[in-house]
């Protein structure tokens, strides 16, 4: 494995990680894959150490465990805002047992303290019973396909759940 990143490689190599280990974002709040454009992103925000070089960007090991770190705390639910407080002062062995942790054992082997925000002014919800006790709930008031419910009805189904009659979504 290379030391050297061009940003290009960087991408790549740490798409490949997160595809090969299913580490995807939560909740819609990122595109699944990782971008040169979003790794510019990540270093405007203070989430990325800088690259080597004035001209030629030169990303090192260190940069490819952060965006690595980065994703996992996004599949967790984590906001950017908090990805920061949570990366700060992380050593490349902290980054690399944080690799090592998620490899072994999924994306579920971090547990978080609030992986779900208060709502903001600006969000308009809409809500999609399930059965009596699970509900979807979109933050964004964005309509939920007939396929993906079913699919999760489906889902409960097979957990031994009785389903109701599945009913149009409200809008709050």
């Amino acid at each position: 494995m290379t030391n050297e990143f061009s940003l290009e490689e960087l991408a790549a190599a740490v798409q490949s990680w997160c595809d090969k280990h299913r580490v995807f974002p939560a909740n819609g709040q990122a595109s699944e894959a990782i971008t040169e454009r979003s790794i510019r992103y990540y270093r405007t925000l203070g989430l990325l150490d800088p690259p080597l070089g004035n001209y030629v960007k030169t990303f090192l090991q260190k940069h490819r465990l952060q965006l690595i770190a980065i994703r996992i705390y996004q599949a967790q639910g984590l906001p950017l805002r908090k990805i920061r407080d949570e990366l700060y002062g992380k050593s490349p062995e902290d980054l690399v047992a944080l690799e090592k942790q998620v490899s072994r054992r999924g994306k579920k082997a971090l547990s978080i303290t609030s992986p779900f925000l208060p709502p903001t002014t600006s969000e308009s919800w809409s809500v999609v019973p399930l059965v009596d006790e699970f509900l979807l709930v979109s933050r964004q008031g964005r309509p939920v396909p007939r396929s993906v419910i079913e699919t999760i009805n489906g889902a409960l189904r097979s957990a031994g759940l009785e389903i109701e009659t599945t009913k149009e979504p409200s809008r709050n």
